[in-house]
């Protein structure tokens, strides 16, 4: 079973990673990266490289589609290319899937539209624009339209373990949560918008401007 993972220029490295690390764990899953070109692109503070090991034209029929977010899908969403090949490998995907603001390119190719979609909670009227409905669902499912969306980040080892159970079982999926020693217990309690304060909001965004 062939699980694609788009990249990109300006990625979010855990929105690929995180979904990686998860699907990489079981035998019957081959995951490969694929992009413009074969080689290395580099995250979206330019800090970490990622090499893609085919090219768009070079996977033409995978079974699952995982595409990423960051910086970088503000681009993608005018890059036909991109778009013509999403449409392209959805056609006979078992699961066509982003997280964070992937989902924005899943959106620009039209896989979205007047469907309800998560992505990060920065880019949600960007999303509407682009014809889908934003909630802020961590994971986002239409079975019958194998399409599969989350949230910001590190939500891609959430849905990840979601995929699992859908292309193998719940075993497995339990099985690659136990390998990853995967079971979260933060130390605080600010993870999305509507929990975290007025202060630590404008702390975030003003990261976020100093980084953009």
């Amino acid at each position: 079973m062939q699980v694609a993972i788009a990249l990109f220029p300006r990625n979010t490295a855990l929105d690929a990673v995180g979904p990686y690390e998860v699907l990489q764990r079981i035998p019957s899953i081959d995951v490969v990266w694929v992009g413009h070109q074969r080689g290395e692109v580099r995250s979206d503070n330019g800090m970490l490289g990622l090499i893609c090991d085919a090219t768009f034209e070079e996977i033409t029929e995978p079974d699952v589609l995982v595409f990423p977010g960051g910086i970088g899908t503000r681009t993608l969403i005018h890059d036909d290319e991109v778009l013509d090949w999403v449409r392209r490998v959805h056609r006979q995907t078992r699961f066509t899937t982003s997280v964070c603001t992937g989902s924005l390119v899943l959106a620009a190719a039209g896989l979205l539209d007047g469907l309800t979609a998560a992505t990060h909670w920065r880019a949600t009227e960007l999303l509407e624009s682009l014809g889908a409905i934003y909630t802020p669902q961590r994971v986002v499912e239409h079975l019958p339209q194998r399409l599969i969306t989350a949230a910001g980040v590190s939500s891609g080892i959430d849905m990840a373990l979601r995929l699992v159970e859908l292309l193998v079982d719940r075993e497995a999926a339990q099985a690659a949560q136990l390998m990853i020693e995967y079971d979260p217990q933060p130390p605080f309690d600010s993870g999305a918008p509507a929990k975290a304060s007025e202060v630590v909001r404008s702390r975030a965004d003003e990261y976020y401007r100093q980084r953009s």
